[in-house]
C-alpha cells in the first residue's frame, strides 16, 4: 500500500505538524517532511524523466526518499526557502539564483500528480480578496459594502457615503525600518484623514463599511469538518478594530461554537467553488446576528485554536483528509 504523505514546511513551524504527524502515524501511513529553508543548501531534489517514467528524489541530511509515488502531499507553509544562500554566493547572482531556486521548487509542488492539501497556485488564487468577495456574494454570504481604489476621491466619496469605515491592506503589509518590522493591521478612517487619501496614488487600499462587532468568527474548514471559535473582541480597547493587535491576550479566550445551518452550507459551497479542503475564514457577526464574510485564508494558522478541541480535532481532521479517511474535495489535475 501506498502510505507516503509528504508535508512542505520549514524548520521553524510551530507544533501543529508534531501533532498531524501523529494522527498519521496512527492512520498506519508515514511522513516524509521537506523544510524548504533548508533547500537547496541541505535539501537535494531531483526529478528525471527516463525510459518512460518520471522519478522525483529528495535527498535530506537524514535520508533519501522517493517522492513520486507518494499517496498525498500537504503544502503548508513556504517560508525562508534558501536560508543562507545570501552568505554562500557572489551577491550579484543572488536574485538569479533566488529566482531559479523559486521557480524549480514550486514547479515542482504543482507538478505533483496527487492528492494536495493546498498548492502554490491555490495559495496565488486566494490572494485575490476581490474575487472571494465576489464569490462569497454571489452564493449569498452576506458581504460589507467595500471599495478597492487608489482613486483618493472615489475613497473620500465611499467615506462620506458610509461614514464608519475601515481601510487595509490585502497582504500581509509590513514596513522594516532600522531592522524593526511594523505590521499594518485595520485602521478606522474618517473624514479627518482625507490629506492623507493623496498617498492612494502611490499604493492601492481596501475600504469597507465598519461593521459594529457583537463577536468575531474563526473558522477552520477541514475537508467536510467545520471548527468554528468565536471571541468577544470588544472586551479589549487594542482588539476593537483588529483582534490581531492584542492578538496574545486574547488567545486562550476563543470559545468553540456552532455556525447557523444556513451559514455553515455556504461557507462549505464556497471551499466547493476553489475545489479546497482547507480554509480559515474570518466573520464578524453584528450585534442584529448577521453574518459578515470577511475574508479566506488558504493557510491560515489554526493551531492556536486545535490546542482549545478536544484531542487536537482539527489536527486529526487534517491528517483524516491526508490519509484518504475523511471526505475530500479531488483535485488531481495531471489526468
Amino acid at each position: 500500500m501506498n502510505n507516503k504523505i509528504l508535508i512542505i514546511t520549514h524548520t521553524a513551524d510551530n507544533f501543529s505538524i508534531e501533532k498531524v504527524t501523529e494522527y498519521i502515524a496512527q492512520n498506519g501511513c508515514e511522513v516524509i517532511r521537506f523544510d524548504v529553508d533548508l533547500y537547496p543548501l541541505q535539501n537535494k531534489l531531483t526529478t528525471k524523466f527516463e525510459d518512460g517514467k518520471w522519478i522525483s528524489i529528495l535527498e535530506t541530511p537524514d535520508a533519501k526518499h522517493r517522492l513520486d509515488d507518494i499517496a498525498a502531499v500537504w503544502y503548508r507553509r513556504a517560508y525562508n526557502i534558501a536560508n543562507g544562500l545570501k552568505e554562500e554566493i557572489d551577491t550579484k547572482f543572488y536574485g538569479a539564483a533566488m529566482g531559479e531556486i523559486r521557480n524549480t521548487l514550486f514547479g515542482f509542488l504543482e507538478s505533483i500528480d496527487t492528492y494536495s492539501l493546498g498548492k502554490p497556485s491555490i495559495y496565488r488564487r486566494l490572494d485575490s480578496k476581490e474575487e472571494q468577495l465576489k464569490i462569497a456574494h454571489k452564493i449569498g454570504l452576506t458581504v460589507p459594502e467595500t471599495c478597492l481604489t487608489n482613486n483618493p476621491e472615489e475613497a473620500k466619496q465611499f467615506i462620506i457615503k458610509h461614514k464608519n469605515v475601515v481601510a487595509k491592506m490585502q497582504t500581509g503589509f509590513a514596513i522594516y525600518e532600522d531592522g524593526v518590522e511594523s505590521v499594518v493591521f485595520t485602521n478606522v478612517v474618517g473624514e479627518e484623514k482625507f490629506e492623507e487619501l493623496d498617498s492612494l496614488l502611490y499604493c492601492p487600499m481596501q475600504f469597507q463599511k465598519m461593521i459594529q462587532k457583537k463577536k468575531e468568527l474563526r473558522v477552520t474548514v477541514v475537508g467536510q469538518d467545520v471548527y468554528a471559535f468565536e471571541i468577544d473582541s470588544q472586551q479589549s480597547e487594542d482588539a476593537k478594530v483588529d483582534w490581531r493587535k492584542d492578538g496574545v491576550n486574547l488567545i486562550d479566550k476563543w470559545v468553540q461554537t456552532e455556525l447557523p445551518k444556513e451559514v455553515e452550507e455556504k461557507v462549505l459551497e464556497l471551499l466547493d467553488v476553489y475545489n479546497v479542503d482547507y480554509g480559515a475564514l474570518d466573520i464578524i457577526v453584528s450585534p442584529e446576528d448577521e453574518y459578515f464574510f470577511i475574508e479566506i485564508n488558504a493557510a491560515g494558522e489554526f493551531f492556536w485554536l486545535d490546542n482549545l478541541t478536544e484531542g487536537h480535532q482539527i489536527s486529526k481532521s487534517i491528517a483524516d483528509v491526508l490519509c484518504d479517511k475523511a471526505p475530500r474535495r479531488n483535485n488531481m489535475v495531471l489526468a
